[in-house]
């Protein structure tokens, strides 16, 4: 920047979003060392030199019928930052993900001269094809991650910018298995199984349970068995803990970590892996996997009414067709998760086949990303008449 910092608004909703987040600062203030972040984030984001006004945690929400009780802080939360944008003169606002949250202060910013940029396309192309429209009026620029998804918005006023996947850039190569094992400490010949409950708290309750005594099977039937389990924080993992201890499962053979999904699936032979960006990141990392979730029955009605696939893995999404098994709400139970794994566990064949797809769909969501969502702000930030 020639003339003094500029405050550029950023919104994070989850995991995920976080990491693109610090990825994208990292990138703009390389170029722009003068460009000043500052909105809600996790970790990374902060670390990456983002003032956080919020964490996380505060969006790190799921669901439709789950999230009603909390719609009044969201709201509260949600002027406050729209309050501090317009206090700062920012130019600039990039809202990634969270959509729900997001699109609202984006369409708010805009109509005040905002330059406004959303980072991941909703999956309009899953459910809820209306927000298309609503999208176009809320954001000057989206930023997708998926190279079929610019071709949605044709007809929307809308500039799309395919940035790639980040997570393809650091797609498995064929060595990794074994050096995250020895990394993990886990045993080369001792079958391993990555279980991912979820990021969010409402995930974690509605899924530990589930996948403790889906282990306690497996482990019954292959005694040789590991499993490992990344939680994203401290308040997860004594949750986990505490369904273990009353689930009388201590005895369990599992690794817990810190984050590091992609040493979890990495290290694993199959995962078990709840519906999200980690069904994505279980492809990328050339785990054969399984994919389950649950919602408040409520929700999923809801959502099933409105959704235009019959599946809702990433990596199905990206096939076009069933590659990984899905079981979800009700189909989401203890016998159909231990059968369905231990299946493709047994299945060589099948898990060495989606090793290659996997692989072959990192290549078609690789790209620079960084630098190409590095190069979109600063074209936003010139449309808002700041010198880059």
């Amino acid at each position: 920047m020639e003339h003094g910092s500029v405050t550029i608004g950023i919104v994070a909703g989850e995991a995920s979003g976080d990491a693109l987040g610090a990825q994208l600062i990292r990138a703009v203030q390389e170029r722009m060392p003068n460009a000043r972040f500052a909105g809600v984030g996790g970790p990374r984001m902060e670390s990456a030199g983002c003032e956080l006004w919020y964490p996380l945690d505060k969006l790190a929400l799921r669901g439709i019928v789950e999230v009603l009780p909390r719609v009044p802080e969201l709201m509260r939360v949600r002027r406050d930052i729209y309050r501090r944008l317009r206090l700062a003169n920012a130019p600039l606002f990039i809202g990634i993900d969270a959509p729900d949250f997001n699109l609202g202060l984006e369409g708010r910013l805009k109509r005040r001269g905002v330059r406004t940029m959303h980072y991941v396309s909703p999956s309009v192309w899953a459910w809820r094809r209306e927000r298309i429209d609503a999208i176009a009026r809320s954001a000057d620029r989206l930023l997708a991650l998926f190279p079929f998804e610019p071709a949605l918005y044709e007809n929307a006023k809308l500039a799309v910018t395919f940035v790639g996947h980040p997570l393809a850039a650091a797609a498995a190569t064929v060595s990794s298995r074994r050096e995250t094992r020895d990394l993990l400490k886990l045993d080369w010949s001792r079958p391993v199984f990555a279980l991912l409950p979820g990021s969010r708290m409402g995930e974690l309750e509605m899924h530990s349970e589930l996948l403790l005594q889906t282990a306690a099977e497996i482990f019954e039937a292959q005694p040789e068995a590991r499993f490992v389990v990344p939680l994203v924080s401290r308040e997860a993992r004594e949750f986990f803990e505490r369904a273990q201890y009353e689930l009388q499962l201590e005895t369990l053979p599992m690794t817990l970590l810190y984050g590091h999904a992609d040493h979890a699936l990495r290290a694993a032979d199959v995962g078990i892996v709840a519906s999200g960006t980690a069904t994505l990141e279980a492809a990328m990392s050339g785990c054969p996997h399984i994919v389950f979730y649950r919602v408040n029955p409520v929700t999923a009605s809801i959502v099933k009414r409105k959704l235009l696939l019959p599946y809702v893995g990433l990596p199905n999404i990206l096939a076009g067709r069933f590659v990984v098994a899905e079981f979800l709400q009700d189909h989401a139970t203890v016998a159909n998760l231990v059968r369905a794994t231990l299946n493709l566990y047994d299945d060589t064949v099948t898990r060495r086949r989606l090793e290659r797809l996997f692989a072959g769909m990192a290549k078609t969501l690789a790209a620079d990303t960084a630098t190409l969502a590095a190069d979109a702000v600063a074209t936003e930030l010139r449309m808002a008449g700041v010198a880059c």
